[in-house]
């Protein structure tokens, strides 16, 4: 089998040597010639209009000086076009494979050889011409005749040639084709002689190539199944040998990505680091204005309780609170945009979540971060080393809905995906208000219409926040729908009816209704804090303008 491989790819390459002949030297010589015809034609044109530049205006020195440079180029690449066509030829010449008749070649460059001294008296004789038809002299007629018999001359000769390399082009493609013919007869036999031989061979060579395509098949589903490790050995360097090394580097590829979307989700949210590497439209750049919820989150008097610690430990107790406090967001499918010292923002919406779900899980969240606190709190000892006077740990929250800008924000060089507006200031104003209310979760009222069936809420009242023009409802989260304490719901029902004759500037009902609040949860802090503003206002009662809206100085 190696002999008639052997013997065959020899005379594969001697039918492509000589294929390659006619391509690469036969062939070009044909069109250079036929180039340099063309352009001695060129040049001949140029000349009757350089004779009639100089019988019309013989002044327009510039019309003349451009079509002799046209004369002098078409000149210079008709004398190159020769010169290379006779290069091409004495390539045939000595090419010791070549099947042309390489008497008739000689004969042919000779003949070119001729033709260039054709074209030196051509050009003499142009040149004699120019000089002629420039001082007016009266053979100028004379030599154009000359010269145009120079040309015809010359055309004539060129035709011949090219009919003569025509006839030595058909008898060299007859030859090979004939050697190719003996080729084929001898490759038939070699591959009979050589299939009789190879059975054997042939078996233990299939065996050879199923192994490494098993291999790959095995590989492909360890990988399918989760395996980024996986490395499969290189055997062979033909097209499996290649396609197993593509499959290690594929491998690589994956686990490297696996790993950038592992890191980097630790940093940005899963969904956005997905966005960005599988599915780019997802986390389109161009902003657009969406409805979404934003959450904010912040731990009451972070700073008191973060004095006395050595960096190390507060780093590893913000690190385990924000742990705690992003999980809920996660759970239900918010994304967490950043984290300011240990305040957390999040946010719910469109491409993420689909239809108006986003106020309700916000909400879901909210609740959960509140639930989570109670345990991060116990873990406190472990986490800081510290057994006794550690303070209690709360947070607030702040939850609103309303229209936002959202996409790719930031420079050139440095992006975030990210949600700015109105609401996304709301959203933080009223996580601030918890403060001044003495409540833990606080939501705009858009939230509370599109999660009012999921979830249970106590208005808290009417305020205008810093930065906005329109007082907006504010009303606090007491759980999910069902899960609520009946005394919760109960203190809701009265606290409503206490803010209805508060606004209405009746006093005495008001302060009645929201004692009775403290009466079903003590120390319930919004009814306190409503009691104090109708003692206030008893002693300094609102103008005739006043509509109950209460202005929050503090951001």
């Amino acid at each position: 089998m190696v002999i008639a491989a052997l013997i065959g790819v020899r005379m594969t390459h001697a039918v492509d040597d000589l294929l390659g002949e006619l391509i690469q030297d036969y062939f070009p010589a044909y069109a250079t010639l036929a180039q340099a015809n063309t352009r001695n034609a060129q040049e001949s044109a140029y000349i009757r209009r350089l004779m009639l530049a100089f019988d019309e205006d013989p002044r327009d020195e510039t019309k003349i000086a451009d079509l002799h440079r046209r004369v002098a180029d078409a000149a210079a690449e008709s004398d190159t076009g020769i010169a290379e066509t006779r290069r091409l030829l004495n390539v045939q010449i000595i090419n010791r494979l070549s099947l042309s008749d390489n008497v008739e070649l000689a004969r042919l460059d000779t003949q070119m050889e001729f033709l260039q001294e054709e074209r030196k008296k051509y050009e003499q004789v142009f040149a004699n011409l120019f000089d002629a038809a420039r001082n007016h002299e009266v053979n100028a007629a004379s030599l154009l005749g000359e010269l145009d018999g120079i040309r015809d001359d010359f055309d004539r000769r060129i035709a011949e040639d090219q009919k003569d390399m025509r006839r030595i082009a058909e008898n060299s493609v007859s030859a090979t084709q004939a050697y190719q013919r003996h080729v084929v007869q001898i490759s038939l036999l070699l591959v009979i002689f050589a299939g009789l031989l190879g059975l054997t061979v042939a078996a233990a060579v299939t065996m050879g190539l199923v192994r490494p395509v098993r291999r790959l098949v095995a590989g492909t589903a360890a990988v399918e199944g989760g395996a980024l490790d996986t490395v499969i050995p290189v055997t062979t360097r033909d097209e499996i040998g290649h396609l197993t090394m593509s499959f290690n580097n594929m491998v690589g590829e994956l686990r490297i990505k696996a790993q950038v979307r592992d890191v980097f989700g630790k940093y940005v949210d899963p969904r956005i680091v997905a966005g960005l590497l599988d599915h780019p439209e997802a986390t389109d750049p161009r902003a657009s204005r969406r409805e979404m919820t934003i959450l904010f989150c912040d731990m009451q008097s972070f700073t008191s309780f973060s004095e006395g610690m050595t960096p190390a430990g507060l780093v590893t107790v913000l690190n385990r609170y924000l742990t705690v406090v992003s999980e809920p967001v996660r759970r239900n499918q918010g994304i967490i945009d950043k984290y300011i010292g240990d305040a957390v923002m999040a946010f719910w919406g469109e491409p993420f979540i689909n239809g108006d779900e986003h106020a309700q899980l916000a909400c879901f969240a909210a609740i959960e971060q509140l639930a989570a606190i109670p345990r991060f709190q116990k873990e406190l000892p472990d986490l800081t080393g510290v057994r006794r006077g550690l303070p209690p740990i709360n947070i607030r929250i702040g939850v609103a809905t309303g229209e936002v800008v959202v996409g790719s924000i930031g420079s050139e060089m440095t992006r975030s995906y990210t949600v700015i507006g109105d609401t996304v200031n709301f959203a933080s104003r009223i996580e601030g208000a918890s403060k001044a209310y003495g409540t833990r979760i606080l939501i705009s009222e858009a939230t509370q219409r599109l999660a009012a069936e999921a979830v249970e809420t106590r208005e808290i009242d009417s305020v205008l926040v810093v930065g906005k023009s329109e007082p907006e409802r504010i009303f606090e989260l007491l759980g999910r729908s069902g899960e609520v304490d009946v005394d919760r719901l109960k203190l809701r029902d009265t606290f409503v009816g206490a803010l209805a004759a508060y606004r209405e500037q009746h006093w005495d009902t008001a302060e009645n209704g929201f004692r009775k609040c403290l009466s079903i949860v003590r120390g319930d802090p919004p009814a306190q804090i409503f009691l104090s503003r109708i003692a206030h206002f008893r002693d300094e009662p609102p103008g005739d303008d006043w509509n109950g809206v209460w202005a929050l100085t503090s951001k």
